[in-house]
């Protein structure tokens, strides 16, 4: 897997993930405890609306910062998006009214909307080979896991120390150091896709994405994953403040226990994923994710909660992980970085409904009732992405043309009834019900 870390642009990407994800890190773990300060037995209400608000940014502004993004130096774009990022987090210690928290995670997800799907967009343009690509997504999800992992257990120790709001700082520096890293790396030239409207733009991954059927079933899937997380970004305060009667130290440490289990899928994903295909992994780590839910109603010790926090980031990151190499194989080179936006707009969708409710059933019918709310839409998603994801899902599709004219040159080099790599262009604008 650290063999990948030898293409030295990667190696400048990799890192910048790294530093920023430290200070999200940082952030997360602040801004729960920011929300307590402000709202104290609310706090999850108000982290549910906080996150809500940060879907819907997510939602709108993903397939417009991809359209924008094709028009613009792939550097210069993801650099300006990092210091935006730095300078909202700036603002957050001085706030002392819930609607001003509201504000800023407004702007700063905005910003996150632009720089995710353009830097998941420029991985498998450095990493042409699969086994590395895949690598890299290990490597990548395991960045990811700091969030989890090493940031809640940096900010535990240095709230023995200082005040959280300090934590902030910590965030706009590693924003900042990712901007000077991304600056440092060679990224390769966009292949452009061919000069359209704005909008058909803006609307093209969204295309793309509901016509191809892997990725229909990848959309449903991320119920279940989003319903799983809401609870552990939601409701974790709550647990451990107030249920279970603990610390600040003990809610970083469940966060800790959240990330472990995800790194260690990570880990283990590049040799899964060389005799198991992506859809039986995925769909596994779904499940795992739901069953995990089902059983906080059961959390009667610190113990419990960690274990269970394992269990559901162990699924999270075989769900999640393999998300890049299902988006390779169902789009053009030209077209990677609008779909790439519209499964980032689309999954965030799923948490814009279950952020809120964890928040709003927890705070008014109880934890329990919560996890047995979001376990339900776990499962109905998981059962519908069975059935719209084939469980036969080759790449080479046979397929006609009735709508082109015989001489055109696509069925002049491939013949009237042939087969290829398919994906959702203009030639292939709807997916052929039969795959011979």
């Amino acid at each position: 897997m650290l063999s990948t870390l030898r293409n030295p642009t990667f190696r400048h990407l990799f890192a910048a993930q790294v530093v920023a994800l430290v200070g999200t890190g940082l952030a997360t773990v602040a801004l729960g405890l920011l929300a307590w300060q402000l709202a104290g037995e609310d706090a999850g209400a108000v982290l549910g609306t906080a996150l809500a608000i940060k879907m819907v940014a997510y939602v709108t502004l993903a397939p417009i910062a991809a359209a924008v993004a094709e028009r613009l130096p792939r550097r210069a774009f993801l650099v300006a998006l990092d210091l935006i990022r730095a300078g909202v987090i700036a603002f957050l210690p001085f706030v002392d009214q819930v609607w001003q928290v509201y504000l800023l995670i407004f702007f700063l997800q905005a910003a996150s909307a632009g720089f995710t799907p353009a830097f998941q967009a420029v991985i498998p343009d450095v990493l042409k080979d699969e086994g590395d690509y895949t690598n890299a997504l290990s490597l990548l999800r395991l960045a990811e896991d700091l969030e989890q992992v090493a940031s809640p257990i940096l900010a535990a120790a240095l709230l023995t120390v200082v005040g959280f709001p300090v934590l902030f700082a910590g965030t706009v520096a590693g924003f900042v150091g990712s901007a000077l890293l991304v600056v440092t790396a060679r990224l390769p030239a966009r292949k452009r896709a061919e000069g359209g409207q704005f909008w058909a733009d803006v609307t093209k991954g969204i295309r793309i994405y509901t016509a191809t059927p892997r990725l229909r079933g990848l959309m449903v899937m991320e119920a279940a994953v989003a319903a799983a997380g809401a609870m552990v970004y939601v409701n974790t305060v709550v647990l451990v403040k107030d249920q279970l009667r603990l610390g600040e130290e003990s809610m970083a440490l469940a966060f800790a226990a959240f990330g472990a289990g995800s790194m260690l899928a990570a880990f283990c994903l590049p040799r899964i994923l060389k005799w198991a295909t992506d859809r039986p992994v995925m769909i596994g780590g779904a499940g795992l994710m739901v069953a995990g839910v089902a059983g906080v109603p059961l959390i009667d010790s610190f113990a419990t909660l960690l274990v269970l926090w394992g269990v559901i980031g162990f699924g999270f990151s075989l769900t999640q992980t393999p998300i890049g190499r299902i988006i390779n194989r169902s789009a053009r080179e030209a077209d990677r970085g609008a779909v790439f936006a519209a499964q980032f707009a689309l999954s965030h969708a799923c948490w814009l409904v279950t952020y809120p409710l964890a928040g709003w059933i927890g705070a008014t019918a109880g934890l329990s009732a919560s996890a047995q709310t979001l376990a339900a839409i776990g499962a109905v998603g998981l059962a519908v992405a069975l059935r719209l994801w084939p469980a036969r899902d080759p790449e080479v599709v046979s397929h006609d043309h009735a709508d082109l004219p015989p001489d055109h040159p696509h069925l002049r080099e491939h013949g009237l009834l042939h087969a290829h790599a398919l994906v959702i262009d203009d030639l292939h604008r709807r997916w052929p019900k039969a795959a011979v």
